[in-house]
């Protein structure tokens, strides 16, 4: 597949671990230049390390910056300008999983999650629109997660959230395409990329139940994959999300926008 990307500018915003950082190899690798962003330093430091070995340090730039704060991600786009002076594709990737039922879902945590999951993707996408048009092919990918088309109803106000977005990424794609920028989900189903070792590691599933004493991580998975109903068997893996998130950030995909792709193992029943 030729992606085109040799000296491209990719902006990855939670991209120091999991698919973030996945997805930031994935163009390392086909020639462009990264940048990364994030709120942990010592997560950004490991990244920028893992990182600078696949193409060098010069084609790689970890910031620390809160995509819910407007100042910060203003920096971050400073930043962009100043060390490589352009923005062709914007993946907007921060954000996790708020695990409660309509009972335990507080006023609060609604808020905190329309704030998440939409302003994680306006101030950013506020930030770069104009570079991302002066590339004269800009791309945004917004990482979503098959929640938005299949709720569960121990992540009802993330599964909200994540339907709203769908709609905001299919109205800037009508919005954005004078510009020739792209706009493009992806949903991600049951993918290792980070969430679900926690969780292990916690002892507890998203639906509340304990996870069983003596069980190792990779029969958890098995059982989630079955639970789920993943034709597949199995939870994919970050790599595998960055390939289509890869996809969508470059001319690969040159004639697509408006548009989601389903890294879900076959999950989904939707037609």
């Amino acid at each position: 597949m030729n992606t085109d990307m040799k000296d491209k500018v990719v902006v990855i915003t939670g991209g120091s671990s999991g698919i973030g950082l996945a997805s930031a190899a994935a163009c390392l690798r086909d020639g462009a230049k990264v940048v990364i962003c994030g709120r942990s330093q010592e997560r950004l430091d490991s990244a920028a390390a893992e990182l600078a070995g696949i193409s060098g340090a010069d084609n790689v730039l970890a910031l620390t910056c809160d995509v819910l704060d407007e100042d910060a991600v203003a920096k971050l786009r400073d930043a962009v300008v100043e060390t490589f002076g352009r923005c062709d594709a914007l993946v907007c990737n921060a954000g996790q999983a708020r695990s409660s039922t309509f009972q335990s879902t507080t006023d609060q945590d609604w808020r905190d999650e329309f704030e998440l999951k939409f302003f994680s993707l306006l101030r950013p996408v506020r930030a770069f629109v104009d570079m991302l048009e002066a590339s004269g092919a800009g791309a945004i990918v917004c990482t979503s997660a098959i929640l938005a088309r299949s709720p569960e109803p121990f992540l009802i106000a993330t599964a909200a959230n994540r339907a709203g977005q769908l709609n905001l990424m299919k109205s800037l794609s009508r919005e954005f395409a004078p510009k020739n920028i792209r706009v493009n989900s992806v949903l991600i189903g049951l993918v290792d990329s980070g969430q679900w070792s926690r969780r292990f590691e916690a002892g507890v599933g998203p639906d509340g139940i304990q996870i069983p004493a003596g069980m190792s991580k990779e029969d958890w998975f098995v059982e989630l994959a079955k639970s789920r109903h993943v034709p597949l068997e199995r939870l994919g893996t970050p790599d595998e999300a960055a390939n289509v998130i890869l996809f969508f950030a470059s001319s690969a995909s040159s004639y697509i926008t408006g548009e989601t792709l389903e890294v879900t193992g076959g999950q989904s029943r939707n037609v």
